[in-house]
């Protein structure tokens, strides 16, 4: 092809916009997203990595949160039994004396030992299941800590979950060693779940317990500021008790 032939074939080539190209950029960026969850082995990293790069340098779309906490855990959680109950007798199901009554009750319950957004400890003194309005909080409890982190730039790590309904047979013997465990307890109406602030489910990688607490408390205080539920910060056993509003 002679030289003369190539310059004119340069001249007419129609060139994209800014715009039509950022446009393209976009799509394609949004295209490797969609395709990500279903690439396997050391692609689906690159992939990954390389999208979030793309993201943050062209489109400054990524950037990371601040970890702000809140002033006192205690100031910002202070529900306590009397106020929480009030909430369990309205939105729960009718206390069951012992395991075999509540596995009459699954009508009225929803399983809760398995989520991607949490992770449910050995339950020695309670059972997986809460009313479907408590099963929700929960889901998106856990939902919202994922996202937190994501934007923070914080490994995902899973809520723990340590208690949740729990029988008459339960409490009993709970009140022979935990001082806290009352006859009327909200977790005996389907309501009422612990997460433990101190221990944690690593997903990607180990944080910081004191970080991922941090995290934690923005969501509940987000949670509790949406009136969605009441919340206490419990010293000794560990964990924020919270029941469904």
């Amino acid at each position: 092809m002679k030289k003369e032939d190539i310059v004119n074939r340069i001249k007419n080539l129609k060139v994209p916009t800014k715009r039509q190209y950022l446009l393209g950029f976009a799509v394609v960026v949004a295209l490797l997203a969609l395709v990500r969850p279903f690439v396997k082995g050391e692609g689906s990293d690159a992939v990954e990595e390389e999208t979030f790069n793309v993201q943050h340098s062209t489109f400054n779309v990524e950037k990371k949160h601040r970890i702000n906490s809140v002033p006192s855990y205690k100031d910002a959680f202070p529900d306590l039994q009397e106020t929480q109950i009030v909430a369990a007798n309205k939105n729960g199901v009718r206390p069951v004396q012992n395991r075999e009554e509540a596995e009459k009750r699954k009508n009225d319950l929803v399983y809760v030992g398995e989520s991607p957004y949490y992770h449910v400890d050995k339950l020695h003194s309670s059972i997986p299941y809460l009313v479907p309005r408590a099963a929700m909080l929960l889901q998106d409890i856990g939902q919202a800590f994922y996202d937190s982190l994501y934007m923070k730039g914080v490994p995902l790590n899973q809520l723990i979950v340590t208690s949740i309904l729990r029988t008459k047979d339960d409490v009993a013997r709970l009140q022979r060693h935990n001082g806290n465990a009352t006859d009327n307890s909200c977790h005996l109406y389907g309501t009422t779940f612990d997460i433990c602030y101190n221990r944690y489910h690593p997903v990607e990688q180990e944080v910081r317990n004191d970080t991922l607490k941090w995290v934690l408390s923005e969501v509940l205080r987000d949670i509790r500021r949406d009136k969605r539920a009441f919340i206490k910060y419990e010293v000794k056993q560990g964990c924020f008790h919270m029941t469904v509003r």
